[in-house]
């Protein structure tokens, strides 16, 4: 008879199951597929990894809480899963190093910035207070939003960008926005690094085409609130 997995081995919650239900995740192109995988078999995983190297590691020099802090790693892990292959190590220790490499990086980064600034200075209070008082009513409002606007620029984004390296920059852009879901509490600097992740563009190319696509929102969410709703069928530039 198997011995069973003690509480505290990364066993315990990330097992050979997380690992093929990756590899699965990775292979279905069905979007309410991954979407099931996810919740079902790596989200806990997920969750109980990003909160161990944490506390473990005491990565504490953050400006926002520590669960905001584990929800970004844990969104950098879901846009970075495709990037794992089978074969090629086991999983655990694959999505430990990433989770493990982001926290430094900004870890190393807040903490320069906490030695040489007031802590009152370093906290993002007008964040923090948005996150409190975001009612219901406007966040379906705004997921509702968000699944029109995607819908809009998967039909118009070769009518706008031209260049592929911009198509990229953009899709990469509307590929956060697809996985609303999982990223909760991001700052601006770490949706950028994601972007850069994903297309590998330098930052000054990213910001022109997310600055293009804010144009874009402008007109977009003003039919939105007027009319309800957004015509995704309408091609070609408006602005």
């Amino acid at each position: 008879m198997p011995r069973k997995a003690k509480k505290g081995s990364p066993r315990y919650y990330f097992t050979q199951k997380t690992e093929d239900a990756i590899i699965r995740y990775n292979k279905e192109e069905r979007a309410y597929m991954k979407e099931r995988i996810y919740n079902d078999h790596i989200r806990r995983a997920f969750d109980k990894l990003c909160e161990n190297i944490i506390h473990t590691f005491k990565f504490y020099y953050f400006d926002v809480p520590s669960e905001q802090v584990k929800q970004e790693v844990i969104s950098f892990l879901v846009l970075n899963m495709h990037k794992f292959k089978e074969g090629k190590g086991k999983a655990f220790s694959y999505f430990s190093i990433v989770a493990k490499n982001y926290l430094i990086l900004h870890n190393n980064k807040n903490y320069a910035h906490y030695k040489s600034h007031d802590t009152m200075d370093v906290l993002d209070w007008n964040q923090k207070t948005r996150d409190q008082v975001a009612k219901q009513e406007e966040d379906e409002k705004m997921k509702e939003y968000v699944h029109q606007f995607v819908e809009y620029w998967e039909n118009n984004i070769t009518n706008v960008f031209t260049r592929k390296k911009d198509i990229l920059v953009a899709d990469s852009v509307l590929e956060i926005f697809r996985r609303a879901q999982h990223i909760e509490n991001f700052n601006k600097k770490a949706l950028y690094i994601m972007i850069r992740e994903m297309s590998g563009s330098k930052t000054q190319h990213i910001t022109r085409i997310v600055n293009t696509m804010k144009k874009y929102h402008q007109n977009l969410s003003q039919e939105y609130m007027n009319v309800g709703h957004i015509d995704t069928t309408s091609t070609g530039s408006f602005l």
